[in-house]
């Protein structure tokens, strides 16, 4: 009997010297890869010698008709697409949505069509602010977006791990994002402007008491719940509608890191998160969670106590109660993190019929950014690499040609209308009609009740261990600030509650620059 002594060799690696999948990735490759392939240059041609470039005698000079160094250097150059500015570090993987509870009365989405129903699914989770090689055990929002390869084309639920952002006026984002950035001075994170904008912009509250109390620094990946976060429109077949939020809850329970576990799996192991997730999905234990919508009539929502489409704040579970609808699983790891997780571009306006914006000002700004961004990251052309493209339904239209294009149409025309059977309108997919009223003006909406879901969840959702943990957390950054800042937070927490403003002057008094 013959026997294989480099798998017998793998399996012993493996189960005595206890390596994990991904540190096996390579002897993996290795013992399933049997052929013996040739070096080739970019545009196929073998290469004699990959050992040394073309020189005149050993100590050269170099040849410029040395066209394996060119190809080889030319591309090492570009091999680099442009960073996301926010998002930069994350892990993507693959699997299924599928349907459990009928929401049709709601949608006429394909994706919702039936139950039993399962559309392919890629998500992408990562960090906010930290650039790509930062730690994913910073303190730190995560991202949480899916795409959805439905019949009808590409839908993109981009959202984070919590149901809340930090400001709801888009014009504030890339100014809040700087606050969060590094000082372009001194190329350094710096308390001051973090604390600055905070406190001048106190609608930032609710967010930052999520961020800096224990659901701050979430365990990995797999153990977060994620939300949509905005409100959408959903349209049924009758063309009736309703705004919803999405809800997607994990199912292998929450977990979350204290500040020195999390410090110290940031000296150990600062790709925890992507490390976790690939393991996880390696060995068999596919992640999963379930997906839920929170639904609001337009009657309903003409005569809310706040604005509905407010990005900081949520709306109350008991009347508004969580819909079951699917399941969201992720069974595969990427073959290749570039191709199919840097590569991998969301737009929140991606939306299939059934699906629609609301007035909701964070979204209707994201419709525009994400576009535009992905259009300078990754090209013109983005929407025809393979993750991001519309794999289950051919795309025809009149688009055409740029950088990058390897999707042609054919002999089809190239412009509308035309007599030579092009594409044309999709009956029957006209978007409800709806009314907009008012006066046209830049609305400042920085003092919009920036408090009363803070204070509940101060009163009503923090234990007593869990409110100190908060102050402490927000104490050890906040020290770091400038005094005036200090103070202007603290009054800021103060309308929280009382108690809070208290709590957090007596442990910024333990720091010497406090006043």
């Amino acid at each position: 009997m013959l026997v294989n002594y480099s798998l017998l060799f793998l399996m012993f690696c493996y189960v005595i010297c206890k390596r994990d999948p991904a540190s096996e990735q390579l002897n993996s490759y290795k013992f399933s890869n049997h052929g013996k392939s040739h070096i080739m240059t970019g545009y196929g041609v073998p290469v004699y010698s990959k050992d040394a470039s073309l020189t005149v005698g050993p100590r050269g000079p170099m040849l410029l008709q040395d066209v394996e160094f060119l190809d080889e250097l030319a591309h090492f150059d570009r091999e680099r697409i442009p960073e996301r500015v926010v998002h930069a570090k994350g892990a993507g993987a693959f699997g299924y949505f599928e349907v459990t509870n009928d929401i049709t009365r709601y949608t006429k989405s394909t994706v919702f069509e039936n139950v039993g129903k399962r559309s392919p699914i890629a998500v992408r989770f990562s960090t906010v602010s930290g650039e790509s090689g930062s730690a994913d055990t910073i303190r730190d929002p995560r991202g949480f977006a899916i795409k959805f390869y439905t019949d009808d084309g590409i839908w993109d639920l981009v959202g984070n791990n919590t149901p809340i952002f930090f400001v709801r006026d888009p014009l504030m984002f890339p100014l809040f994002i700087h606050s969060q950035k590094r000082n372009p001075v001194t190329h350094l994170k710096d308390a001051d402007m973090f604390w600055d904008f905070i406190s001048l912009r106190p609608e930032t509250t609710h967010q930052v008491m999520i961020l800096f109390s224990d659901r701050g620094i979430p365990d990995g990946y797999r153990h977060m719940h994620g939300y949509g976060s905005h409100t959408f429109k959903m349209v049924n077949a009758s063309n009736e509608a309703v705004y919803v939020k999405f809800h997607y809850k994990t199912n292998q329970g929450i977990r979350n890191l204290f500040a020195e576990e999390a410090a110290s799996l940031t000296a150990r192991d600062p790709d925890y998160g992507i490390h976790d997730l690939h393991n996880a999905i390696a060995d068999g234990n596919f992640p999963s969670w379930t997906l839920y919508i929170q639904v609001m009539t337009f009657e309903e929502a003409e005569r809310f106590r706040w604005n509905p489409f407010d990005l900081t704040k949520v709306w109350p579970h008991a009347e508004y109660p969580l819909i079951p609808v699917g399941k969201l699983v992720l069974n595969r790891n990427p073959a290749n993190y570039f191709a199919e997780v840097e590569q991998m571009g969301f737009n929140p306006a991606h939306m299939i019929p059934g699906i629609e914006p609301s007035p909701d000002k964070m979204l209707q700004g994201r419709l525009f950014s994400y576009a535009d961004t992905q259009r300078h990251r990754l090209g013109a052309n983005h929407l025809q690499i393979p993750v991001n493209c519309a794999f289950r339904t051919p795309v025809t239209n009149y688009q055409r040609d740029g950088p990058q294009t390897f999707r042609h149409q054919g002999g089809a025309p190239n412009y509308y209308p035309n007599s030579f059977g092009g594409p044309d309108n999709a009956p029957g997919l006209q978007r409800p009609k709806f009314s907009i009223s008012g006066d046209v003006s830049r609305y400042n909406s920085s003092d919009e009740d920036n408090f009363s879901q803070p204070s509940l969840l101060w009163r009503k959702v923090l234990k007593t261990d869990e409110r100190h943990r908060l102050i402490d957390n927000i104490a050890s950054h906040l020290k770091n600030a400038a005094d005036f800042i200090q103070n202007r937070t603290v009054h800021m927490f103060s309308q929280v509650d009382p108690e809070f403003g208290v709590k957090l002057t007596e442990s910024l008094k333990k720091h010497v620059n406090f006043h």
